[in-house]
């Protein structure tokens, strides 16, 4: 049997395949983009025998890009001591090589800013960009969001061909859809497909311990290689509805499971690099788990509601300030459907940190609205404290589950976020372990955490790789 595997769609030439991901990012630049939005419904409803695509197709080719990047590598050199002996320092210890990869790119506002993947832009020393029309241009990294695969780039000119945007929460399956990019270096290539699913959240290309992604993308069998990545995913309308970005398969090559960024997620990223030279997400401050039949009917509600029942609020969050309790269920976030853990945490990280949001619960079975004015995801990662020499703790939140893959079954605790490789308990705690007990006292925040913590023996009860245990570490006086 063969081996299901992801591979990004970018195509690197020689004997490079695929581009490393890492985040680099450059202040913004002053213009602003001047982006076109196109709301209306995705498919037409017309009915009418369509024979040809070309004239939705023709425009969309001109505002597509191919974007290659050079990057240097520079590796050490196994020396022969003779050689060293009788050179000494004239023998380079160091060996450069260039690593080339190409991608593509969508031009969504006339004076050059340009849509792509982080994967296709991450730690290049240089980019250029490839227009249809054959000129070729410098770019430079306006900024990458590695949590979404998303960067932001921009050329020197103007009245550039755009494409506008479409609304890509109205999309459906069964939709026409065209994967537009240069797949493999052949050439501009249109492919054409359906939408195959849409909220594709739990697949695991952006999910790992490091960076804890944000998941959300449409999938299509409209044919996507290597080469396609950043390219655009447009409706039959020729609007912009995704970036194309990985595909699943167990060849390498396109098997008809395709993923794209939605537009919608795409342009929060951008607007918040072009602003900010950095990604501001929403904070909420709720742990919860999502509602399952049996846990619906314990808390009033029918069987069949959707929602993230709210298992604790943190100290201190906007969610506290607003009046959210235990046991609410969530069921929207600025009147968007939140029927998962999943989507509530995108939904809300798509929010500039300040704004005011209405959120929907179901208390007591009753619905029942809130005004939260949401802070900053950022400034609440650096909230964290060492509850004892070298070891940083946060409360648990549903970012921290997912950077850790955390059982969701346990409500309540603070997680280890970093360990001083000097601390006395570097050997005994990890990263990622949560401490769910201290001395048989429940932790709920980092400060019961603290006061828990006495001189002498301590006992945690901690949770890690799903598996609940004590751990005893000595606390100096």
């Amino acid at each position: 049997m063969k081996t299901k595997f992801l591979s990004r769609a970018v195509a690197a030439s020689l004997a490079v395949s695929l581009f490393s991901i890492a985040s680099a990012q450059e202040k913004p630049s002053a213009p602003k983009p001047d982006i076109k939005f196109d709301s209306s419904a995705i498919g037409d409803g017309g009915g009418r025998l369509v024979t040809s695509y070309a004239d939705v197709v023709e425009p969309v080719q001109k505002a597509v890009v191919s974007v290659y990047s050079t990057k240097t590598i520079r590796e050490r050199v196994r020396i022969d001591p003779m050689l060293r002996q009788f050179f000494g320092n004239q023998v380079p210890s160091e060996r450069e090589s260039k690593q080339k990869g190409l991608g593509s790119g969508v031009i969504v506002s006339p004076n050059g800013y340009i849509l792509t993947n982080n994967h296709v832009v991450a730690d290049a020393d240089e980019l250029k960009v490839l227009l249809a029309d054959g000129r070729e241009f410098v770019a430079r990294v306006i900024g990458t969001d590695e949590k979404t695969d998303v960067a932001v780039i921009k050329i020197e000119s103007e009245g550039l061909p755009v494409l506008s945007l479409a609304d890509s929460d109205k999309l459906r399956v069964g939709d026409i859809v065209f994967a537009v990019g240069n797949p493999l270096g052949v050439g501009q290539t249109v492919t054409m497909g359906i939408v195959s699913a849409t909220g594709r959240n739990d697949v695991g290309i952006l999910a790992n311990d490091q960076i804890g992604g944000y998941e959300n993308f449409i999938q299509t069998d409209a044919s996507i290689n290597q080469g396609n990545s950043g390219g655009a995913l447009v409706d039959a309308k020729g609007r912009l509805v995704g970036l194309n970005s990985a595909i699943l398969s167990s060849s390498g090559g396109s098997i008809g499971i395709g993923f794209a960024v939605p537009t919608n997620l795409a342009v929060s990223i951008l607007n918040s690099l072009i602003a900010t030279g950095k990604v501001q997400r929403g904070y909420l401050g709720v742990a919860g788990q999502n509602l399952d039949p049996k846990l619906a009917e314990s808390l009033g509600v029918p069987a069949t509601t959707k929602g993230v029942a709210i298992s604790d609020v943190v100290k201190d969050s906007p969610a506290a300030a607003a009046g959210l309790k235990r046991n609410d269920i969530i069921t929207k976030v600025d009147n968007r459907v939140v029927d998962s853990q999943l989507t509530l945490r995108l939904n809300v990280s798509q929010i500039v940190p300040g704004t005011e949001v209405g959120v929907t619960v179901l208390r007591d079975g009753k619905e029942k609205g809130f005004k939260v004015k949401l802070g900053s995801l950022d400034e609440q990662a650096g909230t964290s404290n060492e509850i004892i020499p070298g070891v940083t703790v946060k409360t648990l939140d549903d970012e921290l589950r997912n950077q850790f893959k955390l059982d969701r079954r346990v409500e309540t605790g603070v997680v280890i976020t970093a360990i001083d490789d000097n601390s006395p308990y570097a050997e005994i705690l990890v990263p990622g372990l949560l401490i769910v007990e201290i001395n048989r006292k429940p932790v709920t925040d980092v400060q019961s955490a603290a006061a828990a913590i006495k001189p002498g023996l301590n006992a945690l009860l901690v949770q890690y790789r799903g598996v609940l245990r004590y751990v005893t570490i000595n606390v100096k006086k």
